[in-house]
């Protein structure tokens, strides 16, 4: 199988607070994450295009779902992101051929919406936390 979609994916979990992980698929509605390189331009004097060179990696991540105070569900896992300074392992393993990306993980926010029509919806912002270069395994 090579190409595939996104559907019924087995595994998203992020650790709580005390670094345990939770598998809190069920509470994600959507994430999005990005594994940009940091461009150095090294264009001397002598080119007539630009030169650049790759050189650190980064990861972000934003997770978006829906309210559930259960324990060891989102509430649970994000409650502490403004209270503590902890990082958190996010790890995304898709569906089908199954692969994996673990990072360690700052969340910068737990963002809460209650909208007009009743939803109760959460948001939480990461970046990458160690220095380790994100890599799928």
């Amino acid at each position: 199988m090579a190409k595939q979609n996104g559907l019924a994916w087995a595994t998203m979990s992020v650790d709580d607070s005390a670094g345990t992980p939770q598998a809190i698929i069920n509470d994600f509605t959507n994430i999005a994450w990005t594994t940009p390189r940091a461009v150095q331009d090294v264009t001397g004097l002598n080119k007539s295009a630009i030169e650049r060179i790759l050189n650190l990696a980064d990861f972000s991540f934003t997770g978006n779902g829906v309210f559930n105070s259960a324990a060891s569900q989102s509430h649970d896992v994000f409650k502490t992101v403004p209270s503590t300074s902890v990082n958190r392992t996010v790890t995304i393993v898709t569906s089908g051929t199954a692969k994996t990306l673990a990072c360690e993980t700052l969340f910068t926010d737990y963002q809460l919406t209650r909208a007009a029509s009743g939803e109760f919806t959460w948001s939480v912002p990461g970046v990458l936390a160690d220095g380790t270069v994100p890599t799928w395994s």
